[in-house]
C-alpha cells in the first residue's frame, strides 16, 4: 500500500525522495527489515499467546534423544512466518502484480491447510490430524488455480529473445527494428544444457497442427505434481529444530536470485536466459519470505520456543514450489531443493523396502534406523545441532551450484 502511496507522492505531486518507492531492491531491502522485526519482535508475542492457549506440541514416543524435553513446546509456529510476511509484502509489493497476488493466495491457502491440521492434532487431541487425502485435494486445488492463472492469464507472458530495439541509419531515414514481442508459453529451464528452454507444448506435437492450445492439460498436472511434492517434502523435512526454516531461507534465497535476473531484461540479456515480465516484483516477497524465516530461527533454534508445525511447513513448501514455477525453473527443483527431495525419498524407500521385504520374508527390515533421514542420524547418535548445522551447510552448497547453472551450460 505504502507503494501506491509514494507512486502518487511522486508522479502526482512530485515530491523529492519519493521516486526511491520505485526500485525492486530498495522496496526489498525495507521489506527484509521489516519482517525481521515483525518476526523477532512480535514472535515472542505470539509464543506467549500459543502457551497461554495451550497449544503444545503432542510428542510422539520415538525413542529418540532429548524427545521428552519437546513435549508442550507451543507449534502452529508459522503463523509467525505468515504474519511477517504478509505484512511487508502489503506494504511494499505492487498488489496488482499477477505473481504477488499467486504468492499471497499460496501463503493464505497452504497456511489454512496446515492450520487445520494443526489444530485438529491439539485441541481435537488427534495425532494424525487432518486426513491424508484432504490434504492433497487441498494441494491439488492450489495447484489448478497457480497452473490455469499461469496458464491462461494474459499477464504472464515471457521473452526468450532479450534482444532490444535495432535502430540503423540508410541514407535518406531511421529505421528502428521492434524489439521481440512477449508471448504466452509454457517454456521452462532445463539447467545445464546450452539451448536450455524446453516447451511442456511439444510432447503433444505428435498430436498434429494445433497443439500449442491444448499444452494446458500438461503444463496444470505438472504444477499440481510440484505443488503436492515440495510441500510434502517441506513438511516432512521440518522434524528436528531449526531444520525446515534454515534450508528454506538458503533455497529462497538462491530463488531470489533467479527472480531478480529474469524479471531484469539487462540481467536477462547479458546472461542469455529467459526474460519474465513482471516477475522481478517477486523479489520483493521473497525477501519478506527471508527475513521471516530468518527471525523464525531467532525462537525456532535449538533447544526451540516454538515449532513451526505444518502451518508453517506446508506454507514454506507451498511458496517455493510456486515460485521456482513462477520464474520457470521447476527443473531445478531436485538440486535446488535436495534436502526435501533426499528427506521425501527416504520416508519412500523406508516404507516401500519394509512392506517389500515383510511381504517376501515374512517380516519387515529398514534401511535406516529411522526415516526421515534427519531422524536416522538421531538415531546414531548425532546431536541435533550437529545434523541441523551439516544439512545447512549441503543446502548452501546445493543453492551455489543451482545459481551456477545461469552460466555453467
Amino acid at each position: 500500500m505504502l507503494y501506491y502511496l509514494f507512486e502518487y507522492l511522486d508522479k502526482i505531486l512530485d515530491v523529492p525522495g519519493t521516486g526511491v518507492f520505485q526500485y525492486i531492491t530498495f522496496r526489498s531491502a525495507l521489506a527484509l527489515m521489516l519482517s525481521l522485526l515483525l518476526s523477532t519482535i512480535y514472535g515472542k508475542r505470539i509464543i506467549r499467546f500459543l502457551q497461554r492457549q495451550q497449544v503444545g506440541e503432542t510428542v510422539r514416543e520415538l525413542g529418540l534423544a532429548g524427545q521428552n524435553e519437546k513435549a508442550g513446546t507451543p507449534t502452529m509456529g508459522g503463523l509467525i512466518i505468515i504474519f511477517a510476511t504478509l505484512v511487508p509484502v502489503v506494504l511494499f509489493a505492487k498488489l496488482h502484480n499477477i505473481y504477488i497476488v499467486l504468492l499471497i493466495v499460496t501463503t493464505l491457502w497452504m497456511g489454512t491447510i496446515g492450520f487445520i491440521d494443526d489444530y485438529i492434532k491439539i485441541f481435537k487431541k488427534d495425532k494424525e490430524g487432518l486426513k491424508g487425502i484432504f490434504k492433497v485435494v487441498g494441494q491439488v486445488g492450489l495447484g489448478l488455480i497457480v497452473g490455469t492463472v499461469l496458464y491462461f492469464s494474459p499477464a504472464v507472458t515471457v521473452r526468450t529473445d532479450t534482444s532490444t530495439s535495432d535502430v540503423f541509419r540508410t541514407t535518406t531515414e531511421t529505421v528502428i527494428l521492434p524489439a521481440p514481442v512477449e508471448e504466452k508459453s509454457t517454456a521452462t529451464t532445463i539447467p545445464f544444457f546450452k539451448n536450455n528452454e524446453f516447451d511442456y507444448a511439444e510432447l503433444l506435437a505428435w498430436t498434429g497442427e494445433g497443439y500449442e492450445k491444448w499444452a494446458w492439460l500438461i503444463f496444470i498436472p505438472v504444477v499440481i505434481f510440484i505443488i503436492t511434492a515440495v510441500s510434502n517434502g517441506a513438511n516432512l523435512t521440518d522434524g528436528i529444530d531449526g531444520l525446515a526454516a534454515g534450508t528454506s531461507a538458503v533455497s529462497v534465497l538462491a530463488l531470489g536470485i533467479f527472480t531478480f535476473v529474469s524479471g531484469n531484461i539487462i540481467f536477462s540479456n547479458y546472461l542469455n536466459i529467459m526474460y519474465i515480465p513482471n516477475s522481478g516484483e517477486m523479489t520483493v516477497f521473497i525477501a519478506a519470505f527471508v527475513g521471516s524465516l530468518i527471525g523464525f530461527l531467532w525462537y525456532n533454534s535449538y533447544p526451540a520456543s516454538v515449532f513451526m508445525g505444518d502451518t508453517g511447513s506446508l506454507t514454506i513448501g507451498g511458496i517455493i514450489a510456486v515460485l521456482a514455477i513462477a520464474v520457470r525453473k521447476e527443473m531445478l527443483i531436485p538440486l535446488l531443493c535436495g534436502i526435501f527431495l533426499v528427506e521425501n525419498l527416504s520416508v519412500v524407500l523406508q516404507v516401500s523396502y519394509f512392506k517389500y521385504t515383510k511381504k517376501r520374508f515374512g517380516e519387515g527390515r529398514r534401511i535406516f534406523l529411522m526415516s526421515p533421514l534427519h531422524h536416522h542420524y538421531q538415531k546414531k547418535g548425532y546431536h541435533e545441532s550437529k545434523i541441523v548445522t551439516r544439512f545447512w551447510i549441503v543446502a548452501i552448497m546445493l543453492a551455489i551450484l543451482s545459481i551456477v547453472t545461469l552460466k555453467l551450460r
